[in-house]
């Protein structure tokens, strides 16, 4: 295979990987009434089980992993924990209590932290640096594509076969993933080291920076500071409305999981993907070298992003809620190739993966982990003023958060020309 072909394979591959890597998140979301009455489990206890218990082993378990992935074989990382989660997500449709749930959904958090992080170094190594939005838009449309899996097949899969068969059939699909991992994709590592030999590879490890110098490099960059804040904001308003979206599509309109997840296939796959890939292709070929301009302009829009995001929850019917869903959907998944291909720039080759795993620890902690428990405690303390529209008026009062990261992003876009010159100055010493 020629050497394009096969970084477009590689792409391709790790595009699947990530899709599936997030199909039980969104599965859970879209059957959470199921779970709910099965379980008889209050809002808080569902935002519990979808927020904090999963994010922090999640995040948590990221940052070894990441460490083990700058300096390790990232092909082998990332088909191992692809097993190791897809066998959890199975056991979900096994769980007949909370804490059973909790438990199982601690493993596939541990398993699930081994995907991203490696999957960044490893497409940094094959993208220059004008080529990487686009190369991790493309990566990252693996977010609009387990919108279409997740939301389609489960709604269906719900309603024929109920949620718990709905987890076995997509988990099982991960074991066929981390097979093909192992057995086709390529570490540029060990090239490296098999035509220089094992004294290339010790000195490659004793150049291997430590996690503090990895933490005090990072901390030493404005740009990079201010990402971490932006991104964090942004999971949290992401996670706490994207996981009940569902709920009050189903609470507030009376949809049932299969129409409503044809609708959320068509909408996320469609206008995300688009959003995605083409926020992605603009920054490389017009604003390729000026990272200042890409996240300048992605705050832009996600200013617009929250003016649109409150539309939806203004409106009185679900068709006119899925018009400004659509247009909402297109405008943030632009911010994603510029904001993500940034930090693979800002950062040296062996800081890349733990950069990553930092920037999803925070964000995860805070969005992941808080943002759905923040909807659900929200949805039960208006329960007795709105009733069953208390969850509308949550997810409203969420919408304005996204200005907040948008700041966030501008000022990362003042500083950054300056940040990435440093960096380049100082990468013979960083190893």
């Amino acid at each position: 295979m020629k050497a394009a072909e096969y970084r477009n394979y590689l792409l391709g591959v790790l595009l699947i990987i990530l899709a599936w890597n997030s199909v039980d998140r969104l599965a859970l979301g879209l059957v959470m009434q199921n779970v709910k009455a099965d379980l008889s489990l209050s809002d808080t206890q569902l935002g519990f089980l979808t927020g904090i218990a999963f994010a922090f082993f999640y995040s948590l378990m990221g940052i070894p992993i990441a460490r083990w992935a700058d300096s390790g074989n990232r092909v082998m990382i990332i088909a191992i924990t692809t097993a190791v989660w897809s066998l959890a997500v199975t056991l979900c449709g096994m769980a007949t209590s909370f804490v059973q749930l909790l438990l199982i959904r601690t493993g596939v958090a541990v398993g699930e932290a081994g995907c991203i992080p490696p999957a960044h170094s490893l497409i940094a190594d094959y993208f220059n640096r004008a080529e990487r939005p686009a190369a991790i838009a493309r990566y990252m449309l693996g977010g609009p594509l387990s919108v279409v899996i997740g939301f389609l097949f489960a709604g269906w899969l719900n309603e024929f076969y109920g949620w718990r068969m709905t987890f076995v059939l997509i988990g099982l699909p991960g074991i066929a993933l981390a097979a093909l991992t192992w057995l086709t994709l390529r570490e540029p590592r060990n090239r490296y080291q098999s035509l220089q030999g094992s004294r290339l590879l010790r000195t490659v490890q004793d150049s291997s920076p430590s996690f503090r110098e990895v933490c005090a490099t990072l901390w030493g960059s404005a740009t990079f500071r201010n990402l971490v804040v932006c991104f964090s904001v942004l999971a949290f308003f992401n996670y706490g409305i994207v996981q009940w979206k569902p709920a009050f599509f189903i609470r507030s309109f009376g949809l049932q999981t299969g129409e409503l997840g044809t609708w959320f296939a068509v909408i996320y796959g469609v206008g995300g993907g688009l959003g995605t890939y083409f926020g992605g292709v603009w920054a490389s070929r017009k604003a390729a070298h000026n990272e200042g301009l890409q996240l300048k302009a992605t705050a832009v829009v996600l200013c617009a992003f929250a003016l649109v995001s409150a539309l939806i929850y203004l409106s009185p019917t679900y068709h006119l809620a899925f018009a400004f869903m659509s247009i909402a959907t297109a405008g943030s998944g632009a911010a994603t190739g510029p904001l993500l291909a940034t930090i693979q720039s800002l950062v040296p080759e062996r800081m890349r993966a733990t950069s990553v795993a930092l920037l999803y620890l925070f964000a995860n902690l805070i969005g992941m982990g808080l943002g759905p428990f923040a909807v659900g405690i929200l949805s039960d303390a208006l329960r007795a003023k709105f009733g069953e529209e208390s969850l509308r008026y949550a997810l409203l009062a969420l919408c304005p958060g996204y200005v907040w990261a948008a700041w966030h992003l501008w000022q990362a876009g003042k500083t950054v020309a300056h940040d990435l010159r440093e960096m380049e100055l100082d990468l013979p010493r960083a190893g």
